[in-house]
């Protein structure tokens, strides 16, 4: 039988990832833009609004940074 020995700095460290990594997901809020056709765009977090150009900005679920006009967008809602 073999016995393997957890030190301590190990049990540390993996402790203060998982912390990291809990406060990391905590920080965004997943978002569904519903457009004025009806279609849904999930994003990873609560897209930003470009008073500039009219446009609301965004990461898609699968990553791709997203730009939609505002005119397009019937709603916003957090998840």
């Amino acid at each position: 039988m073999i016995r393997r020995h957890v030190t301590p700095h190990r049990t540390l460290s993996a402790f203060f990832l998982t912390l990291a990594l809990a406060g990391l997901a905590g920080c965004s809020t997943p978002t569904v833009i519903t457009l004025n056709d009806g279609r849904e765009i999930q994003a990873v977090d609560t897209p930003k609004f470009d008073e500039n150009t009219g446009f609301y900005e965004f990461e898609q679920l699968d990553g791709k940074r997203t730009r939609v006009n505002k005119d397009q967008v019937r709603t916003v809602k957090e998840l």
